[in-house]
């Protein structure tokens, strides 16, 4: 079972994640809230210590990690060993660096949300091709959101290539990134199983960026829009089987997001705790400290609801955690992702605009980070499935229905 103690071995990570929120992350929150689409040259340092550094043992990214069960520990547990592994360490080192600044970190090279769905279900070679490489992720399109299964986008085999045609919005780093991890259907009339993800180099001419959004949050981040047109793809870099089966299908394509729905709760997690801490801290200058040995209803109000977000964000981080845990033990985690990255989504907004309403004018003003906080928690709640999906999907394996049964 999940000890709920900060494991040994990953002391040294967290505090070499939080020395690099403080020391890079925050002092440049501002400036790239301000200037956006300016990309932040402060990365390429990090991002060529973070190349030189153990997996599991040094600072990771938004996409560091997969989610494998072909090996190791039984979806029962059996005899195996419990572990400690890379998803733990990213979700680890994303809720420090969060702490900092979400759009810095996705905004770090080579640790984009696509190199989530390489380590998840590429094989060796495929696995070793893309190494070092930057890799966004393309799943939404314009009438295809949440519902992934709705997906346009078409791959036709050709030769020796596949011909990707359709639109992709809302690509996180899509302008910056070296691959595009894309989705298509290879047969639009076979439903979910002909959905397969596909490696697109940026540069293929078939690919055509559109536009860069201008978003209410995570400013220092790329958003991209794209289109595929007659865009050829090696048939080499068909993640998964190309068959078009059930298992590895859309079934094998979702494996993806049982690794990156823990990274985005992770995401919020750190959101939600720097902004509890400054919120103490501004408390604390007017005279305001919550006291955990006396009844909330016995404080001041603003301790009172201090101590109540308190318990809701440690709610979050604990469900994010097992997540986390489970899939470095090679448990089935679906359910416990969708838990945390719905639980951890709407906590993280709840606490950053209570935050804001607790300080008031200073909250709501630039001289604080919590305003702009407040703006990049949504993303949190929306992308990699909203909060509704998330409890759809929740309330599906719990009553044990299909997605036909319960829409």
């Amino acid at each position: 079972m999940i000890n709920l103690e900060l494991p040994k071995k990953f002391k040294p990570l967290v505090s070499q994640a939080h020395q690099v929120a403080a020391e890079v992350f925050r002092p440049n929150s501002r400036r790239y809230d301000r200037d956006e689409h300016t990309y932040p040259k402060e990365l390429d340092m990090l991002a060529a210590a973070i190349d030189g550094l153990d997996e599991g043992g040094g600072i990771s990214g938004a996409g560091a990690a997969g989610v494998r069960r072909e090996n190791g520990a039984s979806s029962n547990g059996g005899d195996a060993v419990t572990r400690n592994g890379s998803n733990m360490a990213t979700c680890l080192s994303i809720m420090e660096l969060c702490w900092g600044d979400v759009g810095l970190l996705l905004s770090m090279p080579r640790q984009g949300l696509g190199n989530s769905a390489i380590a998840s279900v590429a094989n060796e070679e495929q696995a070793e091709r893309f190494a070092g490489r930057w890799a966004a992720m393309a799943i939404t399109e314009p009438e295809a959101g949440s519902d992934s299964a709705a997906i346009r986008t078409t791959a036709r085999l050709d030769g020796d290539d596949y011909v990707l045609n359709g639109e992709k919005i809302f690509v996180t780093a899509g302008e910056r990134a070296d691959l595009v991890v894309v989705w298509a259907s290879l047969d639009p009339s076979k439903g979910r199983a002909a959905i397969k993800s596909f490696v697109v180099e940026r540069s293929n001419p078939g690919l055509k960026l559109v536009r860069v959004e201008d978003k209410l949050g995570i400013r220092a981040s790329d958003t991209a829009n794209f289109v595929l047109e007659d865009c050829r793809v090696p048939k080499e870099n068909l993640l998964g089987d190309p068959e078009i089966t059930e298992k590895g299908g859309f079934a094998g394509a979702m494996q993806t997001f049982d690794n990156t729905r823990p990274l985005v709760a992770a995401m919020a997690v750190g959101l939600a705790r720097a902004s509890l801490e400054e919120t103490k801290r501004l408390l604390a200058e007017a005279g305001v400290e919550p006291d955990l040995h006396r009844p909330p209803e016995v404080q001041p109000a603003a301790a009172a609801e201090l101590l109540a977000l308190e318990a809701d964000y440690e709610a979050a981080r604990l469900l994010t955690l097992r997540a986390a845990w489970m899939a470095d033990n090679r448990k089935p985690n679906s359910l416990q992702a969708s838990m945390a990255k719905a639980k951890a989504g709407r906590t993280c907004v709840d606490i950053a605009l209570r935050c804001v309403r607790l300080c008031g004018s200073v909250g709501y003003g630039e001289q604080e980070l919590l305003e702009k906080w407040a703006r990049d928690a949504k993303i949190l709640d929306i992308f990699e499935g909203t909060q509704q999906i998330q409890l759809l999907i929740v309330a599906r394996q719990l009553l044990g229905k299909t997605s036909a049964e319960l829409r």
